[in-house]
């Protein structure tokens, strides 16, 4: 518990609206998607940048645990204040778009903005902010930063790295920096904001967001494909982008989620298929996006395909995303937990890591439904069991332990977009040497000698 003065002293710092102690903010910080639960002495919501240099400086100065937030839809338990201490909410207060720069086609924002807020506002300019995690609706986007969060369109337009041009933030000594610039070039110094992006709140407090703008595609078409088995939709991914295709996102829903899909809403949906592949294509000319199509429907046949349509309207498109945006919920017929991991692997190792997961399921005789976005290799495996009985829970734990490692041997990564928190942390020694471990563990400490900023997480404890 922190001592009562401490509590008194950032309620001078921040006034006695910006301090809350009182149990229900308590809990409502406790918790993020992961539904773990770790309660934090007190909530803190900073008004602007000097307010958050002078909680971290006087935290720093204390040895106070600070544990930044956004919304707290993460999956890894990033947002957890394990240790108790301060949570630093920054949804607030610190939530405006300062800038839409057309000239140079960027946005400069504050950690608060919620990253459908901010598409919405560029596309009303003409421009295009292609990140688009799930939790649009709600995720902030310094959230998406701390996370280097993905979505669906990261086939063609990447991830929010690859958007990130300068951060203002906030050290845990309470020291201010500037990382980045406007430029599109800037090769001066070492690329402060390439650690900062992904490092989950661990290494200072993001303040300021300078964003990359593209403008936005004119024209968008959905299709889909349907395949008699899981391996032969794989290799139709990996073939139709090794041959030019260009899609926008290249999203798949294996046969469990599609018989849950159905099951749950009735959609019409091929529930003998072995596996769908859904599409978006997007370009500024007709030609353009009808050769994209083209070259799809011909690795999709070649590959097996027993099916291709494409939607003639918005409304025929948004009813083929539907199965896959509500994947996720309808997939707890299987079982009242779901232990959801994003695991990654390279393109064309999808057929072999999916025929593993369908071993591993066998095994240990639970159900894991997989779906995701194959476009870039980011497979949302899904272990489901009864919450209920801890024997089960433990089976589905050895499982995706062994899903881990293999992820590893076929060349792949933990996590490709939800990061690794809390919940990932014990598996850190399995994707890296003791030699990279201690170096992340040095860069840690070059940032935060006291530890104060989010501990235990990332396995840097």
């Amino acid at each position: 518990m922190i001592d009562r003065r401490h509590i008194e002293n950032l309620k001078k710092i921040l006034g006695k609206e910006g301090v809350k102690e009182d149990r229900a903010h308590q809990l409502a910080y406790s918790y993020d998607a992961t539904r773990e639960h770790y309660e934090p002495d007190v909530v803190v919501f900073p008004k602007n940048e000097e307010e958050v240099s002078k909680v971290l400086k006087y935290c720093n100065q204390n040895r106070i645990s600070v544990v930044p937030r956004g919304a707290g839809s993460g999956f890894t338990g990033g947002a957890l204040p394990v240790k108790g201490g301060v949570v630093l909410a920054m949804e607030k207060y610190m939530n405006k778009i300062l800038e839409i720069d057309l000239k140079n086609m960027v946005a400069v924002v504050q950690p608060g903005v919620l990253n459908k807020e901010l598409q919405r506002e560029v596309e009303k300019q003409g421009l295009f902010y292609p990140p688009d995690p799930a939790s649009q609706e709600y995720s902030t986007i310094g959230g998406n930063v701390a996370e280097n969060a993905g979505g669906m369109r990261a086939a063609k337009y990447g991830i929010t790295k690859d958007y990130v041009m300068a951060l203002r933030a906030v050290l845990p000594n309470g020291e201010i920096i500037r990382a980045g610039k406007k430029t599109i070039k800037d090769v001066a110094g070492y690329n402060l904001p390439g650690i900062l992006v992904g490092s989950e709140g661990t290494l200072a407090v993001i303040t300021e967001i300078t964003l990359k703008l593209i403008s936005k595609p004119k024209l968008t078409k959905t299709i889909m494909g349907i395949f008699p088995t899981v391996n032969q939709a794989m290799n139709a991914v990996y073939k139709s982008l090794a041959g030019g295709a260009n899609p926008v996102a290249m999203e798949f829903l294996d046969n469990l989620t599609i018989r849950a899909v159905e099951e749950k809403f009735h959609k019409g949906l091929p529930t003998e298929a072995g596996a769908i592949l859904i599409s978006d294509i997007d370009g500024n000319v007709e030609e353009e996006i009808d050769y994209q199509i083209s070259l799809l429907k011909r690795y999709f046949n070649e590959n097996g395909a027993t099916g291709f349509k494409v939607a003639k309207d918005e409304k025929e498109a948004a009813d083929i995303w539907f199965a896959r945006r509500n994947a996720s919920q309808s997939i707890t017929i299987y079982g009242s937990k779901k232990i959801n991991e994003d695991v990654t692997v390279p393109r064309s190792e999808l057929p072999r890591y999916l025929e593993e997961v369908d071993r591993i399921s066998k095994k240990y005789g639970v159900k894991i439904p997989c779906f995701g976005h194959t476009g870039d290799g980011n497979v949302h495996t899904n272990v489901m069991v009864d919450g209920n009985d801890p024997k089960q829970v433990k089976t589905g734990y050895k499982a995706i332990e062994e899903i881990f490692k293999v992820t590893l041997e076929l060349g792949g990564t933990l996590s490709g977009e939800h990061g690794i928190g809390l919940s990932k942390a014990p598996f850190m020694k399995m994707a890296f040497s003791e030699s990279e471990l201690n170096l992340f563990k040095r860069i840690k400490a070059a940032f935060d000698p006291n530890n104060i900023l989010n501990p235990g997480k990332m396995g840097l404890d």
